[in-house]
């Protein structure tokens, strides 16, 4: 992006949670992940321990393989640790299975993954539908809508996946995030597709709803430009998170 407006309430850099908050939304303390290949064990966080408060918008960045995309999972509950917890809203997702932290992301996290998250056979406005009816929304149609048209997609409603510029279905996965007016979103990379007007008008939505509706927001980029529009800069060095 070639311009960025700062965030309203920027300005934190450092490591924990705003000092007014009562509590953190989430929280990880003690958690730890490595990959296994054969005999080879990579391992990609130490002992993380991360607080976000309800309402704060908070960047990550860091090097490749750091373990940015990984922390985003554990966050959502789409992979578990080896150990340590993850708190959501004062649940151990760790401790739930599989259906449970699956429905806790349909009705209070919302993820945008690199890689993409649209039912390939549906519309864009049948995936966002499908997101809210899944989270037990009411007015799917037209809240699917509503938030297409927010992030410049209102004449791509009935176009399929393969249909879409890699950009356009981005977007799409963003409005499918925010289909439930989650507590808390994760995102990775989710301008990396986007031109400058693109990137300024989705970032403008979630910002939007961290102001108005108190979403949480954890995004990964690799714009310094970007990341300094969180009220928190957040780095992953050497398996753990530091002050950016």
């Amino acid at each position: 992006m070639s311009s960025v407006m700062p965030h309203p309430r920027s300005g934190r850099s450092d490591g924990e949670p705003p000092a007014a908050a009562a509590a953190s939304l989430v929280r990880v303390d003690g958690v730890s992940k490595a990959y296994r290949a054969g005999n080879v064990e990579t391992r990609v966080l130490r002992d993380v321990r991360l607080a976000l408060a309800r309402g704060e918008t908070a960047s990550l960045t860091g090097v490749s393989g750091s373990g940015k995309s990984t922390l985003l999972s554990l966050l959502a509950g789409l992979m578990v640790p080896e150990s340590g917890e993850v708190v959501f809203d004062g649940q151990d997702i760790v401790a739930l299975d599989d259906v449970g932290r699956a429905r806790l992301r349909a009705g209070h996290i919302g993820v945008v993954l690199q890689s993409g998250n649209l039912i390939p056979f549906l519309t864009a406005a049948e995936n966002v539908e499908m997101a809210i009816k899944l989270g037990g929304g009411d007015r799917p149609g037209e809240r699917a809508r509503e938030l297409l048209a927010e992030v410049g997609l209102a004449d791509r409603l009935d176009h399929r996946p393969r249909r879409l510029s890699g950009g356009e279905a981005q977007r799409a996965s963003v409005a499918m995030a925010l289909a439930n007016q989650p507590d808390l979103l994760l995102a990775d990379e989710v301008t990396g597709e986007l031109d400058s007007a693109s990137a300024e008008r989705v970032m403008a939505t979630i910002f939007g709803a961290s102001r108005d509706h108190g979403l949480t927001v954890l995004y990964v980029t690799h714009n310094d430009e970007l990341a300094a529009r969180a009220e928190r800069r957040l780095r992953l060095v050497d398996g753990g998170v530091a002050r950016a």
